[in-house]
């Protein structure tokens, strides 16, 4: 530095490096307008799961228990190993074992950290449970739309988003404590990676996707294995990303079938644990997914699923239209679709003209649109129908919908360049963004408004077994003097939370008659209460009691799958319920009632009833007990929907004002208790606790 004269030297900033961005329009599809402009906004993978987050929690913390299923083969056999009793239907009986205890106990997890983390309090675990199983189904989602925006293409990767998080259907399932749920879940992983492009180098596709379908398939629901044949296929017969030659053909053929071979070897060792845990749980050696096959496929002209019911052949047409309203018929034609685009818009499927050792564009979208189709037809066939078999292809469907939707736009864009003969302006409007958030807007609101009518219709049962804890048996025990009185200001964060373990003093029952298919469960009834069947009208089988009643003593010695590994104690193994091992006499697999499942009236302390003044129905077995003031007392009732009496639109629908819900007819969904006898009950613990 001369002279002390500073010198100031000016430079530009060092350039930051810009994040590569990945090549556009290496999809299967590919836009044909606005190729260079900006991309349409998707979120990232972790946006996508936040926002999934919100709507999945809401479904876990607020939609209804829709299937008598859920609630007594999987919540119940649940709740008996956590806490000892519980209701056990006939197919968690060793004679049968058609429900896997390995599934049931994957569910166990959350249940006991929810007992660790927070509180005793049942209802906690039975929360914890549902958001578990919602949160693998947004990263299953989240991770399903992102390969879609990248392998399929970007537009189709955002509708797919926003019809996944709206959708009723998926807002049913995504939470539900079923086998075809979890299917769902694990269909859905795998289809992430069989959305990849299929070749020489990519064994992560095989060996991902072939374990994801087996691991749905063998610990949840084996049928759900049916929607991976499109998968197969790919793999053993189509090119995919690879150039084959026609001489080194057949050893590409042969490498492939060695690949898929190798993964599905490695796939069956899922088998392992499965059977293991289901065979020390039912004393012998059980593999239920085999079970649940031969059952329901192979099973004897009087015994099968038809028993519990058949429906029409259009039973998953009106389903799906419920559950996913104009998506239903937008899924349902993506196949046609994809032959219209082929005819009029084929440089939307990229390769134009693929050579002899290349596969077509079209031949890999339409295998991947296939699964869909074939997993509706084979339902369709079946004459026993129920919505949760449904489950494991929702998230397919919407992908279909998507697809179908992205192609439409492209025939409206190649009309529309057809007649003004200027791509420019077809680039500028507005007409086809309009069409597909038109579709897009309209399928959710609709979807909301069947979310709401779900909700406001139909879940009373929840409602009214959280009134019996939170205000029912708080008011017993207050007014017996078994809780403790705080002196007036007493800050409420200094006030404990209410202990209901002395409700056991009372020694109360909880039944239910016409309303036991709708019974939510024992995880929401406090410990301490003993639910039980009173006879109604239904004449086929309710389950037992685990642990009770008469038991048959059978020799598994003559069984094809007899062995004497599992001749020692269930205690020997860690077993700690061996109550699973034994073989009630009541429970059979042919619908048959058994009476000693059922209990007096009189032994009811408490009722849960539904009855409709307007149109009121009953007879010797159903009377209206909600209706007889001198025995019953109405604890608490809530609106309950009279579907038959309700305009079909309101009724499907939720819409706001009166104009519409005048249209509806509703019941009294309610709580009942046994005047005397609760009246007894009080008494003696006041004298009891006096005595004392």
């Amino acid at each position: 530095m001369a002279n002390n004269v500073q010198h100031i030297r000016l430079r530009r900033p060092d350039p930051v490096p810009q994040a590569k961005q990945p090549p556009r329009h290496t999809g299967i599809l590919q836009d044909q307008l606005r190729r260079a402009a900006r991309r349409p906004w998707n979120p990232s993978f972790s946006l996508a799961v936040r926002i999934l987050l919100l709507m999945r929690f809401a479904a876990a913390m607020y939609s209804n228990i829709d299937d008598c299923d859920e609630v007594f083969n999987f919540w119940e056999p649940l709740h008996f190993f956590d806490h000892g009793h519980g209701f056990q239907t006939w197919e968690v009986s060793p004679q049968y074992a058609i429900r896997s205890w390995m599934y049931i106990l994957l569910h166990i997890v959350p249940a006991r950290l929810s007992k660790l983390l927070l509180t005793d309090d049942k209802r906690a675990a039975f929360f914890a449970v549902r958001v578990s199983l919602a949160t693998i189904s947004v990263f299953a989602e989240a991770k399903f739309y992102r390969v879609v925006y990248e392998r399929i293409n970007e537009r189709v990767g955002r509708y797919l988003f926003f019809m996944l998080l709206f959708s009723a259907g998926m807002w049913n399932a995504s939470a539900a404590f079923l086998p075809s749920s979890f299917a769902m879940y694990m269909t859905t992983f795998a289809f992430s990676y069989a959305l990849e492009p299929s070749s020489a180098q990519n064994n992560r596709r095989t060996a991902a996707a072939t374990i994801l379908f087996a691991t749905g398939a063998i610990v949840g629901w084996p049928f759900a294995l049916a929607l991976s044949i499109p998968f197969v296929f790919e793999e053993l017969f189509i090119f995919g990303a690879d150039r084959v030659a026609p001489e080194i053909r057949m050893l590409w053929m042969l490498n492939r079938w060695k690949r898929l071979l190798s993964a599905g070897l490695a796939a069956s060792l899922i088998f392992i644990p499965v059977i293991l845990v289901d065979s020390i749980a039912y004393g012998k050696l059980a593999i239920v997914p085999w079970n649940i096959i031969k059952y329901n496929i192979f099973g004897e002209a009087e015994r099968g699923p038809d028993l519990y019911g058949t429906s029409p052949w259009h039973f998953y047409l009106l389903n799906l239209a419920l559950n996913f309203n104009i998506l239903a018929p937008f899924a349902l034609l993506s196949l046609p679709a994809l032959g219209i685009t082929y005819m009029v818009d084929r440089k939307r499927l990229g390769l134009v003209k693929p050579s002899v050792d290349q596969s077509s564009p079209v031949t890999i979208l339409a295998l991947r649109l296939a699964p869909f189709y074939l997993w509706t037809g084979i339902l369709t066939s079946q004459a026993h129908k129920e919505e949760r078999f449904m489950f494991p292809a929702y998230p397919l469907l919407c992908f279909n919908a998507a697809v179908t939707l992205y192609l439409m736009r492209g025939w409206m864009e190649t009309i529309f360049i057809s007649i003004t003969k200027s791509p420019y302006r077809a680039s500028q409007t507005t007409i086809f963004r309009t069409f597909t958030l038109s579709v897009l807007v309209t399928s959710a609101a609709i979807s909301v408004s069947r979310i709401l009518a779900l909700t406001i219709y139909y879940h009373s049962p929840m409602s009214v077994v959280y009134s019996f804890q939170i205000k029912e048996l708080p008011r017993l025990l207050n007014n017996t003097g078994l809780l403790p009185i705080y002196p007036s200001g007493t800050p409420e964060e200094d006030i404990p939370r209410i202990d209901l373990s002395r409700v056991k003093q009372f020694n109360l029952t909880m039944c239910v008659s016409k309303e036991w298919h709708r019974f939510p469960g024992h995880y929401l009834v406090p410990t301490g209460v003993r639910v039980d069947f009173v006879k109604s009208d239904f004449d086929g089988l309710l389950p037992g009691h685990f642990g009770e009643g008469e038991y048959k003593h059978v020799s598994w010695e003559n069984d094809v799958l007899a062995t004497d590994w599992w001749n020692k104690p269930a205690g020997w193994y860690g077993w700690s319920r061996p109550e699973t091992r034994l073989v009630p006499t009541g429970l059979n697999d042919l619908n048959r009632e058994q009476p000693s499942f059922y209990v007096p009236i009189d032994t009811c302390d408490y009722m849960l009833d539904l009855d409709f003044p307007k149109h009121p129905s009953m007879s010797d077995l159903e009377p209206r007990y909600a209706v007889d003031a001198k025995k019953w007392e109405r604890v608490y009732c809530t609106p309950f929907l009279h579907a038959s009496r309700s305009n079909l639109l309101t009724r499907t629908l939720w819409l706001p004002g009166d104009a519409w819900q005048s249209l509806n007819e509703f019941g009294d969904y309610c709580l009942l208790r046994n005047r005397d006898l609760v009246g007894r009950k009080e008494a003696a613990v006041i004298k009891a606790g006096q005595a004392s």
